[in-house]
């Protein structure tokens, strides 16, 4: 006779020597498969022969966690060590504010001895109610005097594990978080959200029981006529384990733990080393709890994976003089947990099961608790159910167990126990997805109900079971509703899915929340929202009668900003630089979404600190641009009220766009600037420094670029525009801040380019500095035209002068007039291959500035049909009037004339004139127009609007919008 709990040198010795026999038998001799045979057999033997009781598992196993119920109600053990992230524990507690099935997670952002290429790490680890670890975590946490010990390796661990030269640590960090050695159960899996509330985070989970083994799953499939693992493993291990005795379930998990073991390819051997560490860790881990507490084994629980039980490590067992293993220490990588929700489907997507496996699994559970003889526990106060049968402390010490039998032999020998058919419950299933299908869109009706019911007695039939599983019944009903037509999106599998126990989703409660996702509930209960929900909620917000939802509107910005698409979503309303919202309307998946909500929390208090420290994060990038800094700024201003924060921004700006060697961004920092320049005009007296330092320094850093962008093939036409539209733009308010304009002068001689639509460019920036008149522009461009050479590009050049709107936008009338003089002279042999190069130059290189050129077109061209017989070009030589605009040119190329609605205004109003003549010294009075000095003056008059033409543009949009008014209204 054996010590209690451990077995007996003989008692698998029979069995033993009957495997060796068969094996020489049927293999001619002793060889390798009586080596496995055998071998898996002395595993068994050594599992059960150690003092510390272990109890095998696997994940989300109905049978497992039956019988963990029976075993934790007979045993009452004081200490149950769990195979789960050690550093997991504290999350235990916060279980009971929740709705399983749920993850327990560990977060880490900001990396000390990872590589920078892995951040974010991210490790989950999915609890749900049919499983054997949440019946002993809820039996631990509920009863009075027991200690739930987690042994595996901590969550720095297993990425101190990874290969550091893995560029996707999630592939090789956890052995349970994918199956490398075959595919996933059923690839035709719905991509449901629900799939995704893990991400792309490890999974963690115990007794990943699926073959490694490729050859050894497709004969296990081919031979019990399923179609994936899952539904092999119901038929052939769940269903008999379900209500086997506890000697029974623990021997056969053990022998499949190792015959699934020892069948690992060699290709596994990293995967192997692996394994081993962790079972290395776990027992060191136990063997110093028990050491340190003084716990007698016989009192323990040791819940870990099947695959496990069977190690063949030495350092397995708690016997005296068993070595332990040096555990390393962790890295400085700071780690944050937390709950976030989960779901059937994102089990099954973790851990590639198939698709309804663990909804089959719930309903399963369910049916055996149903039927009694089993009081599965239940942590008190948890809001899903109800409650359960509560374990008590028992005053006596549980009985010593008795000696361990040899149950595998008959186990193995006896033929599997054929069930009657339930009549009843396929009946309910078929009536049921007939209906459920008529409204998804099938045409189902009761003759598919009977279909139904005897083609799953059929097909039971020839898979050699009498009572058909669901996995009999899906097939079967794709097979009588769906027939080649799935009207809706979802397909019968799916329903059949829905019918057998649906896809379950956790919610992590209130009380559990990181401290920032209940900031965010709090602070929008003004709402008076169902947030929890998961469903879609609609909130309407009147910020004018109601002031008190100011807050919200500004909460649900920052949200919006800073959460995926589609978790906060504005229907109505906007937030830009000078504009607000009086009224808004949202939409709201906070609770549909919590995850995305609770891995904010692993970054700040409040939404506002994270918004923070992302801009920050941002601007201090090693890959940080001036453009990403000033779009940060204004994130600042938008969204956090804090004027230093925006000048630390801005000044990391200016370092940045002093910096940079390129001008790729230069069209986002002239559109960002423009932006907040006249924010900060509108807004405030005058602008910050770093909005002058900004200009300054853009200024100089542009004009020292100038010459080389001209001339650099890597830098667009579009980009060299920016500059000259920075330069142009900002030269007013550069010159008053102390810069020199000879610098703009010099670098615009300096450039030599040769693309064509780069020269254009250049014409256009000397016509602006007063270097070029516009005759003479007039006069290249004929040039140009004339040239057979240089027509196939002259497409280039007037995308040239389209990009030149931004910083020269008066050109706009002398680039319409350069494309109507190129329609009107080239013939058509030549104009109509050159059309579509035309379109698509103007496409590609200046979309946004083709409706300027439209705009300026139909204020040149007449409006109807019927006068375009009899219309002049008011650039020809032939047109007369004060409606052809085209006088001569005065100095620096600008037109002079002496009549007209402005010189009218001047006559008519002299008295701004006279001050500023006065201002300036002049005192020659007012001259006739016929007159040599009226000449003369409006030549100096054209010069000083030429090179300073912001002034007389200005008036020009005063005087367009004064006449565009209604007379009664002015």
């Amino acid at each position: 006779m054996s010590a209690p709990g451990i077995s007996a040198p003989g008692t698998f010795a029979p069995l033993r020597e009957q495997l060796r026999s068969a094996a020489t038998t049927f293999a001619g001799g002793p060889d390798a498969v009586a080596e496995i045979l055998t071998g898996i057999v002395d595993d068994v033997d050594r599992a059960l022969g150690e003092d510390l009781e272990i109890f095998p598992v696997c994940h989300h196993s109905p049978a497992a966690a039956l019988a963990m119920a029976r075993r934790l109600r007979e045993k009452q053990p004081a200490v149950i060590y769990l195979e789960l992230c050690e550093d997991l524990r504290p999350l235990l507690e916060e279980l009971r504010n929740c709705r399983l099935p749920v993850a327990v997670q560990a977060f880490a952002s900001e990396l000390d001895g990872f590589p920078a290429a892995w951040a974010p790490l991210n490790i989950v680890a999915p609890i749900s109610e049919a499983s054997a670890e949440y019946q002993a975590i809820a039996y631990a946490l509920d009863t009075p005097g027991v200690e739930l010990v987690l042994v595996d390796r901590s969550a720095d661990h297993v990425f101190q594990w990874t290969p550091t030269e893995s560029s996707d640590p999630a592939a090789d960090a956890g052995p349970e978080s994918a199956d490398t050695d075959a595919a996933p159960d059923d690839p035709g899996g719905q991509p449901a959200e629900e799939a995704a509330l893990h991400g792309e985070a490890v999974g963690i989970g115990m007794g990943d029981l699926r073959p490694r083994f490729a050859e050894l799953r497709s004969y296990l499939l081919h031979h019990g006529k399923v179609r994936h693992w899952s539904e092999w493993w119901d038929q052939y291990v769940e269903q008999p384990l379900a209500d086997a005795d506890y000697d029974t379930y623990r021997q056969v998990m053990v022998l499949i733990g190792s015959l699934f073991r020892r069948l690992r390819p060699p290709a596994d051997s990293g995967r192997d080393d692996r394994d081993e560490d962790r079972e290395r860790y776990m027992w060191t881990r136990m063997r110093q709890h028990m050491a340190a507490s003084g716990v007698d084994r016989s009192r323990c629980l040791y819940v870990c994976g099947a695959f496990h039980a069977a190690s063949p490590v030495e350092e397995f067992g708690t016997a005296p003089g068993t070595p332990d293993w040096e555990i390393s220490p962790r890295t400085g990588t700071r780690w944050l947990y937390g709950l976030i929700p989960s779901s059937h489907s994102a089990i099954e997507r973790q851990f590639d099961l198939a698709p309804g496996s663990v909804s089959i699994a719930q309903a399963g559970w369910a049916k055996a608790v149903g039927r009694g003889g089993v009081t599965p526990y239940q942590l008190v106060g948890q809001p899903a159910g109800r409650k359960r049968g509560r374990a008590k402390k028992q005053a006596a010490a549980p009985a010593a167990p008795a000696p361990v039998a040899d149950r595998l032999s008959g186990f193995l020998s006896r033929p599997p126990v054929l069930d009657e058919v339930d009549e009843a419950e396929l009946l309910a299933w078929c009536v049921d997805i007939v209906r459920l299908a008529r409204r998804n869109g099938y045409l189902a009706s009761t003759a598919d109900a009977i279909a139904i019911f005897e083609t799953s007695i059929l097909l039971a039939g020839i898979r050699n079971r009498a009572r058909p599983t669901p996995y009999d019944f899906s097939d079967a009903a794709v097979t009588c509703i769906e027939k080649d037509v799935v009207p809706g999106r979802r397909d019968v599998r799916r329903l059949c899915d829905i019918l057998l126990g649906g896809d379950r989703i956790g919610q992590v409660g209130y009380d559990a929340l990181p401290p920032l996702a209940r900031d965010v509930f709090d602070r929008l209960a003004p709402l008076g929202l169902a947030l929890e929900a998961r469903t879609i909620q609609r909130a309407l917000l009147d910020l004018t009668a109601h002031p008190e939802q100011v807050p919200c509107s500004d909460l649900l910005w920052v949200l919006h900003r800073l959460l995926p698409d589609g978790v906060v979503r504005p229907i109505m309303g906007e937030r830009r630089l000078g504009e607000r919202s009086i009224q808004e309307s949202w939409d709201l998946g906070l609770g549909r979404h919590q995850r995305a909500v609770i891995e904010l929390g692993y970054e700040g208090i409040t939404v506002e600190q994270v918004l923070e420290k992302r801009l920050r994060r941002s601007v201090w990038a090693p890959d940080a641009t001036a453009a990403g800094a000033l779009a940060a700024v204004e994130d600042a201003i938008l969204f956090l009220p804090s004027r230093r924060f925006v000048d630390e921004l801005g000044g990391r700006a200016v370092d940045l766009l002093s910096a940079e060697r390129t001008v790729d961004d230069a069209p986002e920092v002239l559109r960002r600037i423009r932006r907040l320049l006249a924010h900060y005009r509108n807004t405030e007296p005058e602008l910050p420094a770093w909005c002058q330092s900004f200009v300054t320094t853009g200024y100089a850093h542009y004009c020292t670029l100038l010459p080389t962008a001209f001339v650099d093939d890597e830098t667009g036409v579009r980009q060299v525009g920016a500059m000259l539209g920075f330069l142009f733009s900002m030269e007013s308010l550069a010159l008053s801040l102390g810069c020199d304009r000879a610098q703009l002068e010099l670098a615009v001689r300096q450039s030599h380019p040769e693309a064509p639509a780069k020269v254009a460019l250049l014409w256009a920036a000397q016509s602006q500095l007063g270097l070029l008149s516009v005759a003479q522009l007039r006069s290249r461009c004929a040039e140009l035209l004339t040239n057979p050479l240089v027509v196939p590009a002259f497409p280039h050049y007037l995308s040239g002068f389209v990009q030149a709107l931004e910083p020269v936008p008066s050109l706009a009338p002398f680039v319409v007039e350069v494309i109507s003089e190129a329609f009107a002279r080239l013939p058509d042999p030549v104009l109509l291959p050159w059309l579509p190069k035309l379109i698509t130059t103007l496409r590609e290189q200046a979309p946004e500035l083709v409706p300027l050129l439209v705009r300026e077109a139909g204020r040149t061209f007449p409006a109807g049909l019927a006068a375009l017989d009899a219309w002049v070009p008011p650039w020809s030589p032939d047109a007369t009037g004060p409606a052809s605009a085209v006088p001569d040119a005065g100095a620096g190329g600008l037109p002079v004339s002496a009549s007209g609605p402005l010189v009218g205004l001047l006559r008519d109003h002299p008295a701004t004139c006279d001050a500023v003549a006065e201002l300036l010294g002049c005192d020659t009075g007012w001259q006739s127009a016929g007159s040599p000095a009226a000449g003369a003056r409006s030549s100096e008059a054209a010069l000083l609007l030429h090179t300073h033409p912001m002034t007389a543009s200005a008036v020009a949009d005063l005087l367009a919008d004064l006449l565009a008014e209604p007379a009664g209204s002015r």
